[in-house]
């Protein structure tokens, strides 16, 4: 129970993380080989031989000679041309993002995070900034991004201090600067003990195109022995499904240097 407290802890605290709580995240993949055993049958043929000598043919027996057949070989088919892949949305590792909330006036850029030395997730130093961890999906690609920002910064509100109140319905945007637009609905928002194991599953993937922000939330409860000097006894989690995916093509007729 402390270990699973120390993962949603370490995603996100009011003003930072705690160096003392770790997550230890490790993906696993069973690879299972199959082996073929290929049999030769051989093949023998059996000729029954006698001493008696073979018939003499005459002109009016001589066989009809076995025509030919030449098999006509059938022209090597074409091959399938392969299709070009359809590129997807651009990963917030190499083109920046911005996430747009217009109901709690979100409209912040996205940074790619990951696992410090200490195998901890590392969270902005700011309150402005969005992390998308690069552990999770790639938003737009059909599973599980997973996103994380501060409740408030420095005694103020920080970026998603208002994420409580979205309800079932409303809009989140992702917007590239290459122009892909990727937009989602609020589909739930609740609240998980960062202390249950159970809670890790909102970072698990998902089997179809989802985000999941992640703030603290509940009550403060400070405690001097903490770096910070207190918790949250919560985290908001709040779920949102892929309405779309938006490209935005440079025009064509674009000359260069015009």
């Amino acid at each position: 129970m402390r270990r699973t407290g120390r993962v949603l802890r370490a995603l996100l605290s009011a003003g930072g993380v705690s160096r003392g709580r770790r997550i230890r995240l490790a993906l696993g993949a069973l690879l299972f080989a199959a082996g073929v055993t290929i049999f030769g049958i051989g093949v023998f043929s059996y000729v029954d031989g006698g001493d008696a000598p073979a018939p003499a043919v005459t002109s009016a027996d001589e066989p009809t000679p076995t025509p030919t057949i030449t098999a006509t070989p059938k022209p090597a088919s074409k091959p399938k041309p392969t299709p070009t892949p359809t590129p997807g949305p651009p990963t917030p590792r190499d083109i920046p993002y911005t996430m747009i909330i217009d109901k709690i006036g979100v409209n912040n850029p996205v940074v790619a995070y990951g696992l410090d030395a200490e195998l901890v997730p590392q969270v902005p130093n700011n309150g402005g900034d969005i992390a998308w961890y690069d552990f999770s999906a790639v938003p737009g690609t059909g599973s599980n991004a997973v996103f994380a920002g501060h409740v408030n910064w420095n005694r103020a509100p920080a970026v998603f201090g208002g994420l409580q109140s979205l309800a079932v319905g409303d809009v989140i945007m992702l917007k590239a600067k290459n122009g892909t637009e990727i937009t989602y609905k609020v589909s739930d928002n609740f609240l998980v003990d960062p202390a249950d194991e159970a809670s890790l599953k909102v970072m698990a993937a998902t089997p179809t195109d989802t985000i999941t922000l992640i703030t603290c939330g509940g009550t403060w409860i400070p405690d001097p022995s903490e770096q910070l000097g207190g918790d949250y006894t919560n985290r908001v989690i709040v779920r949102a499904t892929l309405v779309s995916v938006n490209s935005v093509a440079e025009p064509s007729g674009a000359a260069a240097g015009s």
